[in-house]
């Protein structure tokens, strides 16, 4: 299980990569839709299962 900062940390990496962190900075991790939500949640568990 990833600390609060590394969580943090990869979830601004994946949203970045997804071409969505201009959207966060912008309006906030709420401002995203469940869909966009979603994927980074998707890849953020797939990469933790990874790393285990």
């Amino acid at each position: 299980m990833l600390d609060k900062k590394t969580r943090e940390k990869l979830k601004i990496e994946i949203a970045e990569e997804l071409g969505l962190l201009e959207k966060v900075k912008k309006v906030g991790w709420k401002g995203l839709t469940a869909k966009e939500s979603g994927k980074i949640g998707g890849i953020m568990t797939a990469r933790q299962k990874k790393g285990q």
